[in-house]
């Protein structure tokens, strides 16, 4: 059976329930207390008088129209108990419809639910919100794995072609053919190790223990000190004990890829990295700062899409995969954190990266 029909028997039982305890109790505080004997009323010097109804006699005239009113209440109890059950179903009948043509690839619908804040309006609100957030996701994906196919064809192709040119001229430098292909691979493995590692912070496919963001920013800091003195570049770190729950490895590259980030777009010869942590009550925040060009709102904004490197980051030798901040985004989402850029005032890059305070070891 439907619901809806469920619950139209439902209305219907319980208003035969209310009439058979109205009969019972007629009967038990009325008409049991009636004698059903004869009764009539005396008269003095006259025959007997009226004749006064007894149980019987009034068992025989209020059971045939009881009957009939129970049998009238019946029907319309069930009869309105359909109307009344349709009535209150139909939010889950439109509900039921978004759900059937998300399902058929149409996650633009929405059910916009109108009238007063009740269930099946949570229930409503509740499921547009996931459709909104679930057709964001879906657009994004579809972007990046375009933009992705994109990057990855890119060193495919250099490689054909490469291979295409030594066939046709035996006599080339094999060496120099060698150390081509092997940056051109070098680079397309660099792309497919980022992309899965992003791929693994989206999905939070990690196991959560307890970390000191402090000792992950010293632990960059000092691995990419060589290439910052080989820069001309000075780092700098400081910050207390700031603990936090996560995934060590990806927050360690969080960490990495900012400090990285941070070294190599800067000003060659005479610029400068900070790095430092503070603790907030209910959040750790890493900061990282870089001296540099001065950079425009609107690219700084843009900084953190996958594969968008930007001005002199497109033509900087150093520019990566333009997965490096789409990364730390994701890593820092993954942990229930957020991402923020802002560019300074004097030139440069301040990143923020704000994560929960650690209190317990979870899983996850």
């Amino acid at each position: 059976m439907s619901v809806r029909l469920k619950l139209a028997l439902s209305y219907a039982g319980f208003l035969m329930l209310a009439v058979t305890l109205l009969l019972a109790v007629v009967w038990v505080f009325l008409l049991r207390y009636v004698p059903d004997t004869v009764l009539t009323v005396p008269q003095r010097g006259s025959p007997p008088g009226p004749v006064i109804p007894n149980r019987s006699d009034l068992l025989r005239a209020f059971a045939p129209r009881a009957a009939v009113v129970w049998a009238l209440l019946l029907v319309t109890g069930l009869l309105g108990g359909w109307f009344l059950a349709g009535r209150m179903l139909a939010p889950l009948t439109r509900i039921t419809d978004a759900t059937r043509l998300a399902a058929a690839g149409s996650l633009s619908h929405r059910i916009r639910l109108p009238g007063r804040r009740d269930e099946f309006r949570e229930l409503a609100d509740a499921f547009d919100t996931m459709l909104a957030r679930l057709e964001a996701h879906v657009a994004e994906q579809e972007r990046f794995a375009a933009n992705a196919s994109h990057e990855l064809r890119t060193p495919l192709s250099i490689t054909r072609t490469l291979l295409d040119v030594a066939r046709s001229d035996p006599d080339r430098d094999i060496g120099d053919l060698i150390d081509r292909l092997h940056a051109v691979n070098t680079r397309a493995i660099h792309l497919t190790e980022a992309l899965l590692l992003l791929s693994r912070a989206d999905q939070r496919s990690f196991t959560r223990e307890r970390v000191d963001l402090s000792l992950l920013a010293e632990e960059a800091a000092e691995m990419l000190l060589p290439l910052a003195e080989g820069r001309g570049l000075t780092v700098e770190t400081a910050g207390d004990i700031s603990p936090t729950v996560g995934s060590h490895a990806l927050l360690l590259q969080l960490t990495t890829n900012l400090v990285y980030n941070a070294i190599v777009h800067n000003l060659p010869d005479r610029g400068a990295v900070r790095v430092t942590t503070t603790v907030h009550p209910e959040a750790v925040v890493l900061i990282v700062e870089n001296t540099g060009a001065p950079l425009a709102g609107h690219m700084v904004a843009t900084l953190a899409e996958p594969f968008q490197r930007g001005g002199e980051r497109a033509r900087s030798s150093h520019a990566g995969v333009g997965l490096g901040l789409a990364i730390v985004r994701s890593i820092a989402h993954a942990h229930d954190g957020t991402l923020t850029l802002v560019p300074r005032p004097e030139g440069g890059l301040r990143v923020e990266v704000r994560l929960p305070t650690g209190t317990a070891d979870r899983t996850r």
